[in-house]
């Protein structure tokens, strides 16, 4: 593995976990260190788990140095980070450093993986860099892709029970090659370290998927892609919700339930964040514009996520009049729960936002507080939920924990100096909150009553 972020850290383990011997490679020392010392410089519910097995067993072993994967490896996994440039494409100055390396340090045939999520065309860009650079060592290269669908906060189940696997192959050395690294997996003859010693959860097994590379590359950011548009589409009416008196939960709910749309990320709320979904739009729009696509609903998706923050703040500024002064209550951090990430989550946004109008902030997230702290040194980081709610004017549901929907909500209605909720992931019942003398506040569930229709709408 190159890179021991969540995705290089994840498959690392994982491979390593249904008996393979991975050595996992990164630049960052400090990393490494935490690595070999025995900790983990993520947080990803069951990785700790897996990664302790692969310890015990000797199949896993950590290096500072990425041309150990070149010189040890028979098959390399490249999981280096592809960040935007301002433009919207994507850097991929890391896959180029990591061709290089590989190319210059390989002694044997080696299979290049890409694991990283790329643009389209970024295969043939491989492959000439391996040739380039290895050009004065007879050392012959595969290239393959193999996307991965890896969720933060799920991300060890998803990789050991996925779905489907999809490689982008053209040679039929690649092919093979991944399948044997794969076939415990697909045949499910691995010790399951998440749910052992109880069985597994029934299901169809993974769909093994085979396309050229430039559809496997394709396939990543068309599939982030149609899930922000999704996510976009849930906000978009959950606003109309809003000034119709309808309740957006419900809408879903009965939309969801088409079998030819599903129920999944049609949750409205502060909008999607991290660093696949915004990154990934980005880039296929950029991509699309390139080669001139018309990507205009992308756009449309990416406008209407980027208003989310704007609009909630607005529920704040309504809510309680005057910002500047008030003692702000947050609950979450992290992008999404079940992590401790922090890039391009709505939380950080959000948090920005309310100190630029003058609020005092104390935060509260069970895993993200340490990695928030380096971007927002100025505020104070709670202990707990109750602590969070302190002397609060306010509280702001910004992460969808579910340790948030599970508290003693008298408790922080006594806590707190005025009992205001703002849910900006609409985590709570309206009629349950309310009933126990909070004030409410959230996206697309407004208070009971008749909708208003503007004057011109009313027919006489």
């Amino acid at each position: 593995m190159v890179g021991t972020g969540y995705v290089g850290l994840v498959t690392g383990g994982c491979l390593a976990a249904i008996g393979h011997d991975v050595i996992c490679t990164d630049n960052e020392a400090s990393k490494i260190k935490v690595l070999e010392e025995g900790g983990l410089p993520i947080y990803e519910p069951g990785l700790e788990k897996v990664i302790a097995g692969a310890r015990k067993e000797k199949r896993i072993r950590f290096s500072a140095d990425p041309a150990d994967a070149a010189t040890q490896g028979d098959a390399i996994f490249i999981c280096v980070g592809t960040p935007p440039l301002p433009d919207g494409d994507a850097d991929l100055s890391a896959i180029d450093h990591v061709a290089r390396t590989i190319a210059t340090h390989a002694n044997s045939t080696k299979l290049v993986v890409e694991k990283s999520t790329v643009p389209a065309r970024t295969g043939e860009e491989l492959k000439r860099a391996l040739a380039v650079y290895g050009r004065k060592r007879n050392i012959k290269f595969h290239v393959a892709s193999n996307p991965e669908f890896l969720r933060e906060g799920t991300a060890v189940e998803d990789f050991l029970h996925p779905d489907r696997v999809v490689v982008g192959a053209e040679d039929e050395a690649a092919e093979r090659q991944l399948k044997e690294i794969y076939r415990p997996v697909l045949e499910r003859t691995f010790k399951c370290p998440v749910h052992g010693p109880s069985p597994c959860p029934d299901g169809p097994p993974p769909a093994w998927l085979v396309t050229t590379i430039n559809s496997a590359e394709l396939i990543k950011h068309a599939s982030n892609s149609f899930l922000a548009v999704k996510i976009s589409y849930a906000n978009m009416v959950a606003d109309l919700a809003d000034k119709l008196g309808a309740d957006i939960k419900e809408v879903m709910h009965a939309v969801g339930m088409d079998p030819r749309i599903g129920t999944r990320f049609l949750n409205p709320g502060l909008g999607f964040g991290g660093f696949c979904l915004p990154k990934d739009l980005q880039a296929f729009v950029h991509l699309a514009e390139r080669f001139g696509a018309d990507f205009t609903m992308l756009k449309e998706a990416e406008r209407v996520n980027k208003k989310r923050v704007a609009s909630f703040v607005a529920k704040v500024r309504q809510a309680l009049w005057v910002i500047k002064g008030k003692k702000l209550g947050v609950l979450g951090l992290a992008f999404k729960a079940n992590t401790d990430d922090v890039r391009f989550s709505p939380a950080i946004e959000l948090i920005q936002h309310l100190l630029s109008e003058g609020a005092r902030i104390r935060a509260y997230d069970p895993e993200a507080s340490g990695t928030a702290a380096a971007i927002l040194p100025q505020i104070e980081y709670a202990k707990s939920a109750y602590d969070a709610a302190e002397n609060a004017e306010a509280l702001l549901i910004a992460t969808e924990w579910d340790e948030f929907r599970n508290l003693d909500w008298i408790r922080i209605r006594d806590l707190m100096a005025r009992p205001l909720i703002l849910d900006g992931r609409n985590i709570l019942s309206p009629s349950e909150i309310r009933a126990q003398g909070f004030e409410y506040h959230c996206f697309g569930r407004p208070d009971a009553g008749a909708a208003t229709l503007p004057e011109h709408s009313v027919v006489s």
